[in-house]
């Protein structure tokens, strides 16, 4: 092994032992490594390993970027414009007791968030659950953690609903309706949705005790519906360019659309808000607001990953890490299937402490050279996107094992602790593991059968 490799792999090690040792400060170690890269590759410390200033920013994908910096501030003001709260009012006074209504609440944080972002969607319907926990003299701790996990399931649905479905978008050359329909398969919405029936049983099971009637008198009422419009505008417009080609998928003399699309689209309609917003109240505290609310911890976090796996891309360590891991087997369809069930699960298990984000953002390179491998030594096509599903299922509903393996989980137990209530790992895990499997299980099979 080269000793550039040798070092960048060295690199890449710290960086994760870091980031899961000090996660307050994940998106610092995440810079600092990049720039570490960048250095090494400017000044030619390593012959043959060239990685300028320039070549770290063309890594970084910045449609992802915005995207995530766009919908969150649209959902800001989304949020603000208390429609999420009149829906979940509707909604739960459907319900004959606490049961259904956990249930309701879990299933709805689900549907948002296969369009919304899992913090986001937490956000949104946590203070609801917890408005009825305490109508009804209840402990709100087992319903948010219901929420959460349900969120981060939810989130691999659709191309808009996760950044790791975003990520996976992008590396597949998947569009929107992909995630319905891809190559004439059911896609990963329906093997997501199976998973959420099978988990919605394991809470009707878990909360069979819990019969209390609900009742609600007042509905929020909602002034503005602007917001709401132009997030549905967005979803919609994201849609409609989906089934326009990026350059890379487009045919000879083809027409498409430039690789920041999505990006700018979600900019676009915050872009809208928020002028209608200081237009209309003359007040450029929502500016302030709405800017405030957006996940600059993700952001720089991703930015900073883009960096690093450009850098041990460049080094050869993924080339070298797929053909490791491919080379557990021979070819065959035994091989293959040993190799998905790997990453299925090895993605559950180390998604459960490492936040899934930058996991994704490391394996999808992985995986695409473990397909490639496979094919190779087989003398069969294997198709990459059944390690792509793989990953995206494992790496998704894995980060619902543990308190710390998603975003959501952690904006809900803050949520919680705001509320008094101290959330124990083995309290969190009580609900988090059998959901988990339920979910992981059913995705895991149908994948596989979808996708041989």
């Amino acid at each position: 092994m080269d000793t550039v490799t040798v070092v960048s792999l060295i690199i890449f090690a710290a960086t994760y032992i870091l980031m899961l040792s000090f996660q307050k400060i994940r998106p610092y170690v995440a810079v600092a490594s990049a720039v570490l890269f960048v250095v090494l590759g400017s000044l030619s410390v390593f012959d043959g390993f060239s990685y300028t200033f320039l070549d770290a920013l063309g890594e970084i994908d910045w449609n992802v970027i915005m995207m995530i910096a766009g919908t969150m501030g649209t959902v800001y003001l989304f949020i603000e414009s208390k429609m999420p709260q009149l829906m979940s009012d509707v909604l739960i006074s459907k319900m004959p007791n606490v049961k259904w209504a956990v249930l309701a609440l879990s299933l709805f944080a689900g549907i948002i968030s296969a369009f919304v972002d899992n913090v986001a969607t937490v956000l949104m319907i946590a203070p609801v659950a917890l408005a009825f926990c305490k109508k009804i003299k209840i402990s709100p701790v087992p319903s948010i953690v219901c929420i959460a996990v349900s969120s981060n399931l939810q989130g691999a649905a659709t191309l808009v609903g996760d950044t790791t479905s975003i990520l996976l978008g992008k590396a597949a050359n998947l569009d929107f309706t992909d995630f319905f329909v891809d190559n004439g398969r059911v896609g990963m919405f329906f093997v997501v949705e199976a998973g959420a029936l099978v988990s919605g049983l394991i809470i009707l099971l878990m909360f069979r005790k819990e019969k209390a009637g609900i009742e609600i008198n007042d509905r929020t009422q909602v002034d503005d519906k602007i917001p709401s419009i132009l997030l549905v505008a967005t979803v919609v417009t994201l849609i409609a360019v989906s089934f326009i080609p990026y350059k890379s998928n487009a045919a000879p003399g083809e027409f498409y659309k430039p690789d920041i699309t999505n990006g700018l689209i979600c900019m676009l309609y915050f872009a809208i808000g928020l002028i209608r917003e200081v237009v209309k109240t003359k007040n450029f505290s929502v500016v302030k607001g709405a800017f405030k609310e957006i996940d600059y911890y993700t952001i720089t976090l991703l930015a900073g990953l883009f960096v690093v796996i450009g850098g041990i891309t460049r080094a050869g360590v993924i080339d070298k890490i797929g053909t490791l891991i491919a080379g557990i087997g021979g070819g065959g369809e035994n091989s293959v299937f040993l190799m998905y069930t790997i990453i299925v699960w090895m993605s559950v298990i180390l998604s459960a402490f490492i936040d899934n984000i930058p996991y994704t953002a490391t394996m999808l390179p992985v995986v695409a050279v473990i397909a490639s491998s496979l094919s190779a030594a087989g003398g069969t096509q294997v198709d990459p996107k059944l390690f792509y599903y793989g990953l995206l299922c494992g790496a998704t509903l894995g980060g619902n094992l543990t308190p710390i393996g998603a975003s959501a989980n952690i904006a809900g137990i803050g949520i919680l602790r705001k509320e008094g209530y101290e959330v124990k790992a083995g309290t969190f895990m009580k609900y988090g593991i059998p959901f988990t499997l339920s979910a992981v299980i059913t995705g895991y099979l149908l994948i596989w059968f979808i996708w041989k």
